[in-house]
């Protein structure tokens, strides 16, 4: 069950992650060798903690709710949510020791990283993104993604 703590959810999340790569990922093709599971520290944002989850098949945005009780949402469903860069849309699934959480995915697979410091700066950057100011008009989200926000913020 969800506690006010946002770090127990963050190990606890990582943990769950961890598990799933060792038991279900470690031997398919989308495995990027060279990363690991990762949480960013979880920030609250209205009713809810929001990170990003780093695995080496996936990158994600993450939402889980402060209390259960603030979400009605079951496993399987989807909801939009809208930041100062604009809306996005994620996926709901449950997990012991977790309890409920969502994912909105930023990159699947995850190739194009070299090396987890690669994974965790574009993370970084993606959650300041976000949480920053609306998107500019003429950015994809990949280019965003890639920090081409800021050369354009710049001009």
């Amino acid at each position: 069950m969800l506690t006010p703590d946002g770090e127990s959810i963050r190990c606890a999340l990582t943990a769950t992650f961890e598990n799933i790569l060792a038991s279900r990922m470690r031997e398919l093709p989308i495995i990027n060798p060279l990363l690991s599971v990762q949480t960013s520290a979880l920030q609250r944002y209205g009713n809810e903690w929001l990170g990003i989850l780093i695995t080496p098949w996936s990158m994600n945005l993450t939402m889980l709710p402060i209390s259960c009780d603030d979400w009605d949402y079951l496993p399987g469903a989807a909801f939009e949510r809208r930041f100062p860069y604009g809306n996005y849309r994620f996926l709901v699934s449950h997990a012991d020791g977790v309890g409920p959480y969502a994912l909105c995915s930023l990159f699947s697979p995850m190739f194009e990283f070299a090396d987890q410091a690669a994974a965790q700066a574009t993370a970084e950057s993606a959650l300041l993104a976000l949480l920053a100011g609306p998107k500019p008009p003429s950015l994809s989200r990949r280019d965003w993604l890639r920090g081409a926000w800021s050369e354009n913020a710049a001009s």
